[in-house]
């Protein structure tokens, strides 16, 4: 003898049939956290912001680039 049973419910309600933790808050909470970190390393990885970090090391300046940009393209 085979006895199936189907039943129908979304996550949530089989979470608190079988007594477990909502755990939709936390996961809320971390997924903000994780997208506010996220947003403050773009920030830093903008091309402006690199071309502005590398310019110094390198000793160039922007002027001198476009020169160079203008140069290479004729």
């Amino acid at each position: 003898m085979k006895i199936t049973i189907d039943v129908d419910c979304t996550p949530l309600e089989a979470r608190q049939f079988m007594g477990l933790p909502d755990v939709e808050p936390m996961q809320k909470a971390a997924m903000a956290e994780i997208e506010r970190r996220m947003m403050v390393e773009l920030e830093r990885f903008s091309p402006e912001t690199l071309f502005k970090a590398w310019l110094p090391i390198a000793g160039m300046n922007a002027e001198w680039f476009q020169d160079f940009l203008k140069r290479a393209a004729s």
